[in-house]
């Protein structure tokens, strides 16, 4: 595992991979920005799970690295109210997709409302914190965890959980 490609720009995304590379030797983390290839607020999880495995296969494929890794921030409607999800993918040269899945909190009544009259969660956070670029930054789960939990922290998990399932998999072969 030498060139590990990350299919966004995005500070916190690159820099949850790197965090999670940091330690091992070799590698080198290529980010660049590819589609998600779904809509620009992914309204559930399997949307959200959708944007990051394209971002995984077209970030690997286009830089011809060994691992692409794909990470998608989201929104799901529940019963109570809309929740915060996250996904990412890790796809190896052999086509194989490995996906996990991060924290979700609840939203704020008024940051759902505005995601339910068509605006992204980026845009709606920046106007409700009178921030600028919430996402690459603390993220929702930043400010709604009152910093307790940061953007690149969530997506830091997502991929030590993508990780280990590669590492696992790849060296424990079925039979």
């Amino acid at each position: 595992m030498n060139r590990i490609a990350v299919g966004s720009k995005n500070k916190t995304k690159v820099g949850a991979v790197q965090s999670v590379f940091e330690d091992i030797q070799n590698v080198t983390i290529i980010p660049i920005d590819v589609p998600s290839g779904v809509s620009a607020q992914p309204l559930s999880d399997e949307e959200t799970m959708n944007g990051a495995k394209n971002r995984a296969k077209q970030a690997r494929q286009e830089t011809e690295s060994e691992l692409g890794i794909g990470l998608e921030g989201g929104v799901v409607e529940t019963k109570e109210g809309m929740m915060l999800c996250n996904w990412g993918a890790l796809e190896i040269t052999d086509g194989r997709i490995f996906v996990a899945s991060g924290a979700k909190i609840f939203l704020p009544n008024e940051i759902a409302q505005g995601i339910r009259n068509g605006k992204e969660l980026s845009q709606v956070m920046d106007e409700y914190t009178s921030l600028h670029n919430v996402r690459s930054k603390e993220g929702a789960i930043g400010i709604f965890t009152n910093g307790l939990v940061q953007r690149e922290e969530m997506f830091s998990h997502i991929v030590k959980l993508l990780l280990g399932q590669y590492l696992y998999f790849t060296s424990h072969p079925r039979k």
